[in-house]
């Protein structure tokens, strides 16, 4: 199963609320097989386990057969390594067909976070009225997972920008991540990920994959402060940055710290030209940043857009790069990097 293809994406991850923001842009009904993955409202618990998480990661010993060749002929062997031990996902734990997989190989003090026990065991306890699953997943072949939690109706901002609060809980098998609990935002209007507070850290529960580990509910909610603050937070961290004017000229020293261009001529040079064409493009063009053109919202905006529908990747699809990005941080880190120096050259 690649972790690429749409099929995986369609079957693989699962996505609420779609009478509140659309389809996911990944979305094809003809790769949905037997039942569709997306709901008009919220995620049922029931459905997150059965197709998702109703499989268990299991350990098994790291061994290596190796060859060797000599006058006697050919000859082979085995070296086992007691210090590291593999996380394997089991044959058919995502179909008939599935083979199975290491996921990850590591020190034998290493302990993996059950998906079920750690994701939606420890989310469901939150889950009421106000509080449901919005999308849940799997990624990187079974080796990263999320469940999301978000507030049923999208919230909309006095400078017209439409959001939905998500509580983001994802673990890994593969040591990409640490168990991890944090605010983000979705965008509707776009469907980029900003983090809460873009010009600061963000809030967030850690809990390192060791025997141990422990999270009590009680810490994730004192931490996070949960959903229900996160639209407060967001709102005034848009109306912060929407009052800050952008001129033409702070415009043009944005986009030469983002993209410098070369003297010379060449691949930089035409990547480099490349991507302030599409910036500008978003900043005076597109209808998910045109409307806040003249802010500091608006070139962040631009440049969030950018990189979640249009910039460059490699080695996987779109769709799977952007949730990845979102659960390891890499997000946050770019929205924080962009509102820092617009408020450098602006603010």
């Amino acid at each position: 199963m690649s972790q690429e293809t749409a099929s995986w994406l369609n079957s693989m991850t699962l996505i609420g609320f779609t009478e509140q923001r659309g389809h996911a842009w990944h979305y094809r009904a003809s790769e949905q097989v037997g039942e569709p993955n997306h709901y008009p409202a919220a995620v049922p618990v029931a459905d997150v386990r059965r197709r998702l998480f109703d499989w268990k990661v299991v350990e098994g010993d790291v061994r290596s057969t190796g060859v060797t060749m000599s006058t006697d002929g050919v000859s082979t062997f085995t070296v086992s390594d007691a210090d590291r031990k593999a996380m394997l996902r089991p044959p058919g734990a995502l179909g008939a067909e599935d083979e199975g997989a290491i996921l990850g190989i590591f020190k034998t003090g290493y302990a993996g976070h059950d998906y079920e026990q750690w994701l939606l065991g420890q989310v469901a306890t939150i889950l009421d009225d106000d509080l449901q699953i919005g999308s849940a997943g799997l990624l990187k072949g079974g080796a990263v997972a999320w469940v999301s939690v978000e507030v049923p109706e999208s919230i909309t901002t006095p400078q017209g920008v439409v959001f939905r609060p998500h509580l983001l809980a994802t673990t890994s098998f593969d040591g990409s991540l640490a168990t991890t609990f944090k605010r983000v935002v979705q965008n509707v209007v776009c469907d980029n990920t900003h983090a809460v507070a873009m010009g600061e850290s963000g809030q967030r529960v850690r809990v390192r994959h060791s025997r141990h580990s422990q999270l009590r509910l009680a810490d994730a909610r004192e931490a996070l402060a949960m959903v229900h603050t996160i639209a407060d937070d967001f709102a005034a961290e848009v109306a912060r940055l929407t009052a800050v004017k952008v001129s033409d000229g702070d415009w043009a020293r944005f986009l030469e710290e983002l993209a410098p261009v070369p003297a010379d001529s060449g691949r930089a040079k035409t990547i480099a030209l490349s991507r302030r064409e599409s910036l500008t493009r978003l900043w005076n063009h597109d209808t998910r940043v045109a409307p806040w053109r003249g802010t500091a919202w608006g070139a962040v905006q631009a440049v969030s857009t950018y990189t979640h529908h249009d910039g460059v990747i490699r080695g996987m699809g779109r769709a799977e790069r952007n949730m990845l990005r979102a659960v390891q941080g890499a997000t946050e880190a770019l929205d924080r990097d962009s509102t820092e120096r617009i408020l450098a050259i602006a603010g």
